[in-house]
Order: structure tokens, then sequence, then C-alpha cells
């Protein structure tokens, strides 16, 4: 069927609309990324009159971006990998399994989306210092480790889901002929089952790393000056003096560059996972 001439005009002016929304921030971020700081607080000025690169060197001078760049990437990606692996255990235990408490099971994870995170905050705050105080060192409150364990009691859940999901859109019978050729659960899953599942191995590995990268209600309360992240150490260009709205936002742009560059590289596994685990 063609299309109406004039729903293709409310496509596109809806597109439009769009793409000024999201575009026209982007252009006030990088134009202000590369302004001295005099003129991003003087007049507003679509196009900088004194363009300068400056701010993206003062960045790392100002506040100690580069540990905070760390801790975040360490913190993420150990988070990622514990909730991808813990994921496809469980996740393909749901899918090929009916066992008693299954339902209850599924039910339970699904639930903890329900609930703001705000709500976890303080009895996590209270079990890591408790825990502290049984073992007699810092191990959980206020380090990475902690931050770590705080990050999959929210990616976890949703990575069982969407990998259960898009498990039992595999057929079963891969798993019947690797069981003649004489291969067992664990080899089935990793040499069979997951090649077949990339896609939504890396939608589930993307969606955990995403969110754990851009979480600040945690992070704000479970670290300190030395295991702060990026979502929390950008707040330090923020002075009781001044507040460094060019170095904002030129570090703001500095530290999207990981995301942007693994959802473009990730694109088509992460649109596929999302779409299969939800379908399923």
């Amino acid at each position: 069927m063609r299309e109406p001439l004039s729903f293709k005009i409310f496509r596109v002016v809806v597109l439009l609309l769009l793409a000024v929304f999201v575009l026209v921030p982007l252009w006030v971020m990088v134009t202000g990324a590369i302004k001295p700081l005099g003129d991003v607080q003087g007049e507003f000025e679509w196009w900088p009159s004194h363009p300068t690169l400056q701010p993206f060197k003062d960045i790392w001078q100002t506040v100690p971006l580069a540990k905070y760049f760390t801790n975040s990437l360490v913190v993420c990606s150990v988070a990622t990998l514990f909730s991808v692996l813990i994921a496809i255990l469980a996740g393909y235990a749901v899918s090929r399994w009916r066992f008693r408490g299954r339902s209850l099971f599924t039910g339970t994870i699904l639930s903890t989306q329900m609930f703001p995170g705000i709500l976890f905050l303080l009895p996590l705050f209270l079990i890591f210092v408790n825990l502290d105080k049984v073992l007699g060192t810092t191990v959980f409150y206020q380090t990475r480790l902690g931050l770590i364990v705080t990050y999959l009691t929210f990616t976890l859940p949703f990575s069982i889901w969407m990998l259960a999901g898009y498990f039992d859109g595999i057929p079963r019978e891969l798993d019947e002929a690797a069981k003649v050729d004489g291969a067992g659960t664990m080899r089935t899953l990793w040499q069979v089952i997951l090649p077949a599942a990339r896609p939504g191995v890396i939608a589930v590995a993307v969606y955990a790393f995403m969110t754990s990268w851009g979480e600040i209600l945690f992070a704000s309360q479970m670290t300190n000056t030395d295991t702060q992240t990026l979502s929390i150490g950008l707040q330090s260009y923020s002075t009781s003096i001044n507040v460094y709205w060019n170095q904002v936002m030129a570090a703001s742009l500095v530290v999207s560059v990981p995301i942007v560059v693994v959802f473009l590289l990730l694109q088509r596994y992460l649109v596929a996972g999302l779409t299969s685990g939800a379908l399923k």
C-alpha cells in the first residue's frame, strides 16, 4: 500500500522536530566546550567568536578526571562482565528447565524493575556497613567492589529476563543434537547455544555497561574521593567561587566517547537482541 502524502509530510515534520530537539543541545555543548570561560558566562552566541581547545586540556588539571575515568571504566567493565556471565547461566536455566519455583523466580526478577532505585539505597548502605564491621576492614562501603555489587542489583534482573527470552527463541533441537554428540550441559551452552545467541548477549552487555556508566544515585553515596566515578567527578568543576562551564561541557563530551563508540559498533546487535528478547 502506498503511503498517503499527508502521512509522509507528517513523518518528515516529526523527524525534523526530533532532530532539532536532539541536535540543538548537542550543538550548544560542543560550541560551549571550545569557548573561553568568559565567553560562556557572557551573552549567548550560537557560534564561538574566540574558539579554543584549551578547555579540553584544562579538564585533566582542574580535577583528577583521569582517576574518575579509570574508576568508571573498572567498575562498569567488571559489573558488565559479571552481569553477562550470571545472566547467561541463569537465563539458560530458566529457558531450558521447568524446575520448582521457576515462575516465582522470573516474577521476582521482573518485580525488581517496578521499584525506584532509591528504595534499595538505604538497605544496601546498611548491609555494606555491617559487613565491613564484621570483616574488620573496608571491603564494600565506598569501594569499587561495593559499587560493582550495587550495579549488579539493578542490571542483572533485566539481563536475566532478556537472555531467557532470547534463549527461548533458539530451537531446542540444537541442545538435543549436542547431547547426541556427547556434549554435556555446559559444553552445549558455551559451544552451541552461545554462538547462536550472540546478538542477545551483546545487547545485555551494552545495556549493563551503559546503565552503569551513567548511574549517579548510588555512586554519590557509595564512593569517596578515591573511588568516585565520572558521573560524580564532573560535579567537581563547580566550586564555591566559580563554575567552569566550558570545562564541564568539554569533559561531558570526552566521557561520552566510550558510550558513543560502543553503541555505534554494536548497534545492529543491540537492536536485534532487544527486539528478539522483547518478543519472546
